[in-house]
């Protein structure tokens, strides 16, 4: 599974465009998961968005994970779910959908990694990095983990991991480099002026950052 470039949808971070229009262009730049999570969506809107989001991605050989919902990732075919500490366990989301789905887990901590890896988890969603704008749902003591945290995440487990808030061209490198697999951005691609362009910025920062550490 290729983590490199990682995008969050969020449509009200869009500027004015909507998810379909930015993930066309993401896509177009070389991303390599989409993740739908629109929290202000209800279940059927979030069905919708990601039903029209299979083909292209499907097509574009991108994988396409729905956050929190394992009932809307069933009905829209998608490749799997991106799950919290609020949302069902990795076990039981993994018993719905499959063995061959992906289930991926949002970690803030050591002993959470640890413990995402143990229960079957395909990869891990590290964070917040950095300060963030793009969501207003992270306790206090999650926000900017930092660098140094990566760095023993990495340590820890075997399995891929990105790396997410506050992540932008500027500084993917810098988290590539410290062991993350590859970098999950919202607003660095939704509220670009050219979104296909901050995607292929992005890959090539986060290529950099590899070959930093090599």
């Amino acid at each position: 599974m290729h983590l490199d470039t990682y995008l969050v949808t969020q449509q009200d971070l869009s500027a004015g465009r909507t998810t379909e229009e930015i993930v066309d262009a993401a896509i177009a730049g070389g991303v390599d998961v989409v993740q739908v999570r629109e929290k202000d969506h209800g279940a059927r809107e979030q069905l919708a968005i990601a039903r029209r989001l299979r083909e292209p991605t499907a097509e574009a050989g991108v994988a396409l994970v729905v956050n929190d919902r394992v009932d809307v990732a069933l009905a829209a075919n998608a490749d799997g779910v991106h799950v919290g500490d609020d949302d069902l366990p990795v076990s039981d989301a993994r018993e719905l959908l499959g063995e061959d789905a992906i289930v991926g887990r949002s970690v803030s901590t050591v002993e959470a990694a640890r413990e995402a890896e143990r229960a079957g988890a395909d990869y891990l969603g590290v964070g917040t990095i950095f300060s963030t704008q793009s969501k207003d749902d992270i306790p206090e003591e999650e926000y900017e983990v930092g660098l140094e945290r990566v760095r023993a995440i990495d340590d820890a487990v075997d399995i891929p991991f990105v790396g997410i808030g506050g992540i932008t061209p500027e500084n993917a490198a810098d988290v590539t480099e410290a062991g993350a697999d590859g970098v999950a951005v919202i607003s660095a691609i939704t509220r670009a002026a050219d979104p296909e362009a901050a995607t292929r910025d992005l890959d090539q920062a986060v290529a950099a950052g590899k070959r930093r550490r090599e």
